[in-house]
């Protein structure tokens, strides 16, 4: 089984509400969006300094914002193959 069609304990951490940030993705209870949790560790995988900067973070919240990202790219429709033209 993959890890996409198991049941996430983190679900409940990401809302989307058209009425906090126009509907972005933010962990539950702050207005901290998912993206720029994703977007810092890209820049800074240090997690001691992610928390210092965002002291209401949990580890949870941030494997929160990762599963939810990994979803998002899971459930990103394929190209279809395109198949070569058969020669005249």
């Amino acid at each position: 089984m993959t890890m996409s069609h198991q049941p996430s304990r983190y679900a409940d951490r990401i809302v989307q509400d058209p009425a906090i940030l126009s509907g972005k993705p933010v962990v539950r209870g702050t207005r901290i969006p998912v993206d720029v949790v994703l977007e810092y560790l890209a820049h800074n995988p240090n997690f001691d300094e992610l928390f210092a900067d965002y002291p209401r973070l949990t580890t949870d919240d941030v494997k929160a914002c990762v599963t939810f990202s990994q979803r998002l790219v899971e459930a990103t429709p394929k190209p279809q193959q395109v198949a070569a033209p058969t020669p005249l």
